[in-house]
Formats: structure tokens, sequence, C-alpha cells
């Protein structure tokens, strides 16, 4: 038999703020306009309290229509925070998780909250699994894991709850299940309000012409982890850390476990309180880790996806995006996590490592989410060209590591490869010739600053984001390169002055 969820308190109902009235007044309007069923999706930022506006739905939907509620969450934790929120004015609810086979007890509870794929084995075995159903509250409804039970509720209304009403899957748009959309109120307004804290944005640029585009549209993780584990990147975070974040609680989010745990170490080393956390942590080493940072000082956590949804801790006064995204709503997910507001914080701080603000925007700017729930292609496009830009205006420039390893540096150093490109072509000789002369350039630098051939070792791998650089811009002259060119070349070049070096030095 399964067990009951039900928390009650003595605590008064918790009142709404203006914004949030509007929204819920705006919601049922449509409700109670429409003949028959409608499928609504409603947009409002990270921290604007979704959870309480559709709670207070699911209460005053159960009150006018004497029907029962669906909600549909796709995490744990979430499920949880539903139920708490829905005791706390007063819904009797239950939790349908894997424990919950059958429901004897249906006729005590008004409001049921669902993890997605338990309620799909369910209704599989038994379309009756649930009655009376009136609405179907969808949250964090880009997630394309919900459209395999619209099938079961053909008479229910629907609403979905976003931040971001892009779907998650460019091939199944949104406008696909929703007839139409209620945009609430602005990032930009809430912090007028005074509802979240504003935020100031620091942006590095960062060489991403080695990230490769997966089937879902955004960076594979593979080519984010090894961009985002090379020596230049990580000494890049941590200078970025230092100059703009230092003494801050911080939260990290990087593109996978490997870059994650590195960073970790990084820190650590450097002498700073960290931890790491991801997804194959127990529950109870999360939790430990988690209250850990609510009562830090200072403290840094670095993550991967595993804090963009279902995770609350207003302390938060730094988010650093150390990985790039093509996603919106990634974007607006970890940001997000910095936005709530305390008695003391009304401000916090974003560290974009990834060109994510020239590719996205600024987290408050303002989005015309109407136009992209009715014309996600043309995002997508948008998306695609800025990318592309992005990649053909970034301008190399060395790390403060770098000129430290090279203080003696004089103006014939400098060396710009398309432009010698360009006059070997202009000359009739071989273009190759560029790379030979770029190889020597970058020789005659590590000898004026070692005469020890290991430390001349130790600055070639310095000077590998550089040298990707100019046989990146040497590839791009030839037009035709390929990626697995691209490869050779860099090889090619490193052991070319790898020789170099164990010939004049050892």
């Amino acid at each position: 038999m399964g067990s009951k969820q039900e928390i009650f308190t003595e605590e008064p109902i918790k009142e709404l703020y203006p914004y949030q009235e509007e929204a819920i007044v705006r919601i049922f309007e449509v409700l109670d306009e429409t003949e028959g069923k409608t499928n609504i999706l409603f947009q409002l930022p990270t921290g604007g309290g979704k959870t309480v506006i559709f709670s207070e739905i699911a209460r005053q939907f159960i009150s006018r229509r004497k029907q029962k509620v669906l909600i549909l969450t796709h995490r744990v934790e979430l499920s949880v925070q539903t139920s708490n929120a829905l005791s706390e004015i007063d819904v009797k609810n239950k939790i349908i998780n894997r424990d919950v086979k059958e429901l004897p007890d249906r006729e005590e509870y008004d409001c049921y909250v669902a993890m997605v794929e338990t309620l799909n084995n369910r209704l599989n075995e038994n379309e009756n699994y649930l009655r009376n159903i009136g609405l179907v509250i969808i949250d964090e409804a880009h997630y394309n894991s919900f459209r395999k039970l619209f099938k079961f509720f053909d008479n229910a209304n629907m609403l979905g709850v976003t931040a971001t009403p892009l779907s998650s899957n460019r091939s199944l748009p949104l406008n696909e299940n929703y007839q139409s959309l209620i945009v609430g109120h602005s990032i930009e307004d809430l912090i007028d309000d005074g509802y979240l804290s504003g935020a100031t944005t620091f942006t590095f640029n960062v060489n991403l012409r080695s990230l490769k585009v997966g089937p879902d549209g955004d960076y594979t993780i593979s080519s984010l982890d090894r961009l985002y584990s090379l020596y230049s990147m990580q000494d890049r975070l941590l200078a970025a850390y230092e100059e703009k974040a230092k003494g801050k609680k911080t939260l990290i989010f990087n593109s996978g476990i490997a870059t994650s745990i590195r960073v970790y170490e990084l820190f650590k080393n450097a002498g700073y309180p960290v931890k790491h956390l991801d997804s194959t942590f127990s529950p109870k080493d999360r939790e430990d880790t988690l209250t850990w940072f609510k009562e830090t000082h200072n403290a840094i956590l670095t993550s991967v996806g595993i804090l963009t949804t279902g995770f609350d801790e207003p302390s938060v006064e730094a988010i650093v995006l150390n990985r790039a995204t093509r996603s919106l709503t990634l974007y607006h997910q970890m940001i997000g996590r910095g936005s709530r507001i305390t008695r003391t914080k009304r401000k916090f701080t974003i560290i974009d490592l990834g060109n994510n603000v020239q590719r996205l925007g600024l987290w408050q700017d303002y989005i015309n989410w109407t136009d992209i729930f009715r014309f996600p292609e043309k995002y997508f496009e948008r998306i695609n060209e800025k990318d592309e830009n992005l990649l053909f205006d970034y301008q190399y420039q060395r790390s403060q590591e770098v000129m430290d390893a090279f203080p003696v540096h004089d103006p014939e150093d400098e060396f710009d490869m398309k432009e010698i490109y360009d006059d070997l072509m202009a000359k009739g000789e071989k273009p190759k010739k560029a790379i030979n002369m770029s190889i020597d350039n970058h020789a005659r630098q590590i000898f004026k600053n070692t005469d020890d051939y290991y430390d001349a070792l130790d600055m070639i791998e310095l000077l590998q984001e550089e040298i990707e650089y100019r046989c990146r811009i040497y590839c791009n002259c030839l037009h035709s390169a390929t990626d697995s060119y691209f490869s050779w070349l860099v090889d090619t070049y490193v052991r070319k002055i790898r020789n170099e070096v164990r010939l004049e030095l050892m």
C-alpha cells in the first residue's frame, strides 16, 4: 500500500505579492472564458514564485470547479517542495512516487503531485488510476517528457509553467501543445519592484572554436570538458573569481563532472573554502554538502547541472558560468540561483566565462517571449548566427599567467597570422610558410625568457591556447580546412616547437 504524504501547518496562509495575484487572475480569466478545455502556458522568471502561484491556482480551482488537480514535476525535490507549498495553504495532497502503487484513499485528497515517469507507468497499467482530474499543472513545462501523459487527460485543462517558454527539443515546439501564452512580469520589473536581486555581469572573452554542437542543439559535454580542463582556462577562472567575486558566497556551474572536480582541486589548492557536488552523491552527502554551503561564510560550491532546479539558497552572492551554452533555459536557470533577495542582499555578481552574454544577452534584458513561443525556429536561427559571429570576431589575448611567464616581450614578438598569410599570398609564396614563421616566433620568445629545457616545455604548455588560435586563423584563411586538419596542424606545430627547444637547450 502507498504511504500518505500530508503536511499540515498552523501558520497563516502566505500573502501573495501583487504581481502573483495579477497572474492568477489572468490565468483564471482564460480558464473561465474558454469553452471546454484549454491548454495554457504561463511564463515567469526564476525566483518569481511559480510554485506559490500554481499552488494557489490549484486551491482556487478545486474550490471553484469541485474537481481534482494533478501537478507534474520531473524531480523528487520539486515534488516535495510542491507538496509542502500545497499543504501550507490547506490543500490536501498526495505525492505519487514509486512506492504508491494503488490509491484506495483517493477520496481523501483533492490534489496529486506526481513524477512523470512514475505516473506514466501507473497510467499505462491502469488508465483509470486517477479520476475527476479537471486541471493538470506542469512544472518546468519546457521539458518534453510531459508530452507522453497528455493523452491520458483529454478532458482536463492544462497549465504549463516555465521561466523560459522554449522547448528543450527543437523538433517539438511548445506551441504544438499549448494554445496560448501568458507572460508574467519581466526580470527587470521584478528587480525594480524589489522582488529579485539586481545583477552586475562581468564577461571574459573565451575562444570557443574547439566546441562541438550536439544533436540537442547545445555544445557537447565532451568538447566543453576538453576546453574547460585546459590549464589556461583554469587560470582564467581563478583570476576572474579573485578579481570580481572573492569573499562572496559563490556557485560555479560547469559542463561535466570531470571539470567540476578539477575546479574543486584548483580552489582547494588556492586555500579557499570549496566543495564539489554532482548527481552521483547520495542524498545524505548531498544534504551535508548543501548544509555546509548554507552555513559557511564565503563558501564556494562547484557543480554541474544538479542545482539548476529544485535548489534555493538566497545567500548566494555570485554565479560563475564556467561553461558555454546555447540554451536560453539553462542560462536563466543557472543565473536564477543568485537572484533571490534577503534583508542584506539586493545585488549579486555574474561572471561569464563562456561568451554567453554575447550569445544570449544579459540575464535582465527584455525578451519577447510571445515571439519566441510563436516562432521558435527564428530564435534558433538567430542564436546560430550570433554563435558564428562570435567565433569569427574572437581576438585572443594573453592571460596574466602567460605574460608573467614571458617578461621579456619586444614589439617584434607580435604576430598577426592573417596579415602574414595575406602578405605571403600577395608575394606568390606558399601559405604554409606562415605556420613555420609562427613556430619560429614562439621559439624566439621562449629562448628570450629561459635557457632551461624544462621551463621551456612548461612555456609551450602555457602557449597552447595561443597556438590553437593562430592555427585556427590559418585554417580560416584556407577556407577548405577540416576539423581533422586543424587538429593535425596543432599537434604538428607543438611537436616542431618542442624539437626546436630540444635542439637549442639540450
